[in-house]
């Protein structure tokens, strides 16, 4: 008589051993009834009917899912190879587990293929330099798409960009060539500023002959600090004026002591 009062007992306890279930604070328990969706429950202690009742458990922390790399054909035609990383959180329990079969291979394969879209879109120029741009343009289509499965995407990043080693040798060769372009510019842009500002220089002198004549003392001054064997002294364009005139003098006076003898005779 024991055993028969004690046999249902023991079963008693087992049913309510195996109906408590507790979830931690970062889980809720989806609860279907007989196959119909009851409620989300959780976290803390909760009553499941094993037989009647089912519960999908969720985890609501952020999920840290590596996408494998994929190989791009980039908008130039150049292929590499790109991975990166995606943030993501279930913030809405029911739709995660009724709106698709496995919500976190459903989130990965559509990151692929909208890594894949969006950088094709690109020039490779723009992989590079541009990827907070593309980070948030593939993140805003991927949380798109993956709201009405309960899920929040809270960031992608673009970890590689991997080239082949022509490209590699073919963006040196072009990086080089783009810093020798710029070396020449500069420098004629150089050459430029220091052309006007010797025209400046000339027409102030050319005002003014005092200043000329003060950069002829300091060309001579230059000169003298140096061990040079032979010195030049520059001379003021005036002076050279003056000995033209010198010059011409004596013949201007014999060409007219010639012409004016005829008419001395005629006179006589």
């Amino acid at each position: 008589m024991m055993i028969s009062y004690l046999v249902p007992v023991v079963l008693l306890f087992m049913l309510i051993a195996a109906s408590i279930r507790i979830l931690p604070e970062y889980k809720r328990g989806v609860i279907f009834f007989l196959g119909r969706f009851q409620s989300v429950k959780g976290p803390g202690l909760l009553i499941v009917i094993p037989g009647i009742q089912k519960m999908d458990v969720v985890d609501l922390r952020v999920v840290t899912m590596d996408v494998p790399e994929q190989d791009v054909i980039s908008q130039d035609n150049v292929t590499v190879k790109v991975n990166a990383v995606l943030y993501f959180r279930v913030v809405d329990p029911e739709k995660a587990i009724i709106q698709v079969e496995n919500f976190t291979i459903a989130t990965s394969q559509l990151a692929q293929t909208t890594l894949r879209s969006v950088l094709g879109k690109h020039d490779l120029d723009e992989m590079l330099s541009e990827r907070d741009k593309l980070n948030d343009d593939i993140q805003e289509i991927i949380d798109t798409q993956t709201e009405e499965w309960g899920i929040k995407v809270a960031n992608v990043e673009i970890k590689h960009v991997d080239l082949d080693e022509s490209m590699i040798r073919a963006i040196a060769r072009q990086a080089e060539a783009e810093r020798e372009r710029r070396a020449k510019v500069i420098h004629a842009e150089g050459e430029l500023q220091a052309s006007k500002k010797l025209v400046e220089a000339a027409n102030v002198m050319a005002e003014n002959s005092a200043a000329l004549q003060l950069r002829y003392l300091q060309t001579m001054s230059d000169m003298s600090n140096k061990n040079a064997s032979t010195i030049v002294f520059p001379l003021p364009m005036d002076i050279m004026e003056a000995f033209r005139h010198m010059k011409a003098s004596p013949a201007a006076q014999a060409r007219n002591s010639a012409t004016s003898r005829p008419e001395d005779l005629g006179e006589g």
